[in-house]
């Protein structure tokens, strides 16, 4: 009888080896050989699982965006009122800071979206996936009579998401302009003019 294969586990293994030298020294100028290093393999045996590391990057991109949306679904799924839904959203999207290491991974990678129709393609659909989630908190908000939206919800939910990616940029960079908690407050500040709640939970 034949041995199962250890290729799904070993694609594994590189992929989180590809992930912690993304976010240590970031995709630009990235080499093959700078994960096959962290992996401890060589460039050719890691060659063996990824015909290039830009298939291997894609597989990144696809399991960190994955991981990001559950989390931030789960959180949301973790509430009823639309108010408490609200803020779940918004304080899952935002990073907690420069070491955020999904953040940061998904923000390096955003950088090969420019030029790969590939990325750009997942990219997108994380954007998309994310604006449903706050066009369904928005919704039904509104249906329940709770929120009194000033604008159509795809339109507020689409701003919402581009004021994370803006902050969220600031919060990973070396040298952060403002704090987490600074952030998530602007984000909030917008929320409650859009929906004309104050989002604040009944006891």
């Amino acid at each position: 009888m034949a041995r199962p294969s250890k290729a799904p586990e070993r694609r594994a293994e590189l992929v989180a080896a590809a992930r912690h030298t993304v976010v240590e020294r970031g995709v630009l100028n990235l080499k093959l050989r700078d994960v096959a290093d962290h992996a401890g393999m060589s460039p050719g045996s890691l060659l063996y699982y990824y015909p290039s590391l830009s298939d291997l990057l894609e597989d990144v991109q696809q399991e960190a965006v994955e991981r990001f949306c559950v989390a931030r679904e789960a959180a949301v799924a973790a509430e009823s009122d639309p108010r408490a839904r609200m803020r779940a959203m918004i304080g899952s999207g935002l990073p907690n800071g420069k070491n955020d290491e999904l953040c940061v991974l998904l923000y390096e990678l955003g950088t090969i979206a420019r030029r790969e129709p590939a990325y750009a393609a997942r990219h997108i659909a994380l954007y998309e996936r994310q604006v449903r989630g706050y066009v369904g908190i928005l919704e039904a908000g509104a249906a329940t009579g709770v929120f009194d939206l000033t604008d159509d919800p795809v339109t507020i939910a689409r701003n919402l998401v581009t004021l994370e990616d803006g902050y969220g940029l600031h919060l990973t960079q070396a040298v952060p302009p403002l704090d987490r908690s600074a952030a998530e407050a602007m984000v909030l500040s917008y929320a409650r003019v859009s929906t004309r709640c104050s989002l604040e939970v009944p006891a």
